[in-house]
């Protein structure tokens, strides 16, 4: 019997596919469990498990069945739902998934999903709704970089439509999420009620807004590389931002720089009034000032003329310390790592713990201590990660501030056995 759907003849890599078990899922993983070159590459799928649902196990289950009946292997994977982060439920277990998938994902590999043409249209309202510019009306595309190799998305171009003909002419079954017909979620909103209606007067409604969407992406790809050039510009060379060259460029192209360096550092996505905070708080900030603009786990901080990104920075517990001999590395509650190479150990354990004011150190060459406080200043150590320096102590003597300072008698002592004290800093900072 002749498929609705074109078989999938352009499968260049290895391919994991995204099975949440409904309907999309499920024609995108009979077509590539049909195509000889997906099988030949290495095909095998995920579930993702969100628990959200009280039939969640039974959907795995079935999940489980389907691909034992196709011969594809599947790993289903339990994750957590953070509900607590401010964007509502669809967000959250989407961002969940993606992790997921980010960390299952081999080197090389393509993550297939299911996307096609009505989510694309969908995706471009809401971004329209949203306020968002040529970048975000862009929408999915069909494949980009993600994680060590590719988000594939090969079924973007075909109508949901032709999906369900392509099922019900196999004999496909698949899972309906009740959670679909609930309009309070704003993608179902569009779905059930606002397609539908534009389909009354405008038939190819849902086939013009993903156009929009793909000549949206045409033209954020000829931007992207007039914003590499002025990130260039405005780099420091350190990974932080020179704002005398930011606040140089007209308005629209320095917010396209401050929206592809933070994407750049690791950062989440800049709210909608997150640029217009940054030129008046920060580049319009004295230079003597540490102005700052935080949303989410995230920060921009102008220091010493510079914009720096900031994220991941996780407090320490009060009162935490450890004791640590050197032979294997020492995780930090933040995140960072400490670490000795080219020595097996110390002569004996060292206290491990957060500054909490007024320690002294005594530096090589010097007769005195100085206030550590002062010496963190004197060399360039950025505010925000001096509370994150572990000290490393012998009974109230302190014998480093992580890597960056590093006092008299253990210098001596590393500098005898051609050792090195490493610090890792948590998270991704300049």
């Amino acid at each position: 019997m002749e498929s609705c759907l074109p078989p999938l003849t352009d499968v260049a890599a290895p391919v994991m596919a995204g099975f949440s078990g409904g309907l999309d899922s499920t024609v995108l993983l009979h077509l590539l469990a049909n195509a000889p070159t997906a099988r030949e590459r290495g095909l095998r799928a995920v579930h993702v498990h969100h628990g959200l649902q009280p039939a969640a196990d039974d959907w795995a289950a079935h999940c489980q069945q389907v691909c034992d009946q196709w011969q594809v292997p599947l790993q289903i994977v339990r994750v957590r739902v953070d509900a607590g982060t401010g964007e509502g439920p669809e967000a959250a277990a989407r961002h969940a998934r993606h992790a997921a998938f980010a960390e299952l994902l081999r080197p090389g590999e393509w993550l297939a999903l299911a996307h096609h043409r009505d989510d694309q249209a969908e995706t471009f309202l809401l971004r329209a709704l949203r306020g968002s510019g040529v970048d975000g009306l862009a929408a999915m595309r069909a494949r980009r970089a993600f994680a060590g190799g590719q988000l594939w998305r090969p079924l973007l171009h075909a109508p949901r439509a032709a999906l369900e003909a392509h099922a019900r002419q196999h004999g496909l079954r698949w899972i309906e999420d009740p959670s679909n017909g609930e309009d309070a979620f704003d993608r179902n909103f569009l779905r059930n009620a606002v397609m539908p209606l534009l389909a009354t007067r405008w038939p190819d409604a849902a086939a013009q807004f993903a156009r929009s969407a793909a000549l949206a992406g045409e033209t954020a790809a000829l931007l992207q590389a007039q914003d590499e050039q002025w990130l260039q510009a405005c780099d420091d060379g350190d990974g932080a931002l020179s704002a005398a060259a930011l606040s140089a460029l007209p308005e629209p192209a320095c917010a396209r720089v401050l929206r592809l360096w933070a994407r750049q550092r690791g950062l989440p996505p800049l709210p909608g009034n997150g640029v217009a905070r940054i030129r008046h708080d920060l580049l319009g900030a004295g230079h003597d000032r540490q102005a700052e603009f935080r949303w989410r786990d995230a920060r921009i901080v102008r220091w010493r003329d510079r914009l720096h990104a900031v994220a991941g920075l996780r407090p320490w517990p009060s009162g935490w310390q450890a004791a640590w001999d050197g032979r294997a590395p020492l995780p930090l509650p933040d995140g960072g790592v400490l670490a000795l190479r080219g020595a097996p150990a110390f002569d004996a354990p060292l206290q491990v713990r957060q500054r909490q004011g007024g320690e002294r150190i005594r530096l090589p060459g010097r007769t005195h201590s100085h206030l550590l406080k002062h010496r963190l200043q004197a060399a360039d150590i950025a505010p925000w990660l001096r509370p994150h320096l572990p000290l490393l102590c012998d009974a109230a003597q302190v014998l480093a501030a992580g890597d960056r300072i590093v006092a008299a008698p253990l210098r001596e002592w590393l500098q005898a056995r051609g050792a090195q004290l490493r610090w890792q800093a948590p998270g991704h900072t300049n």
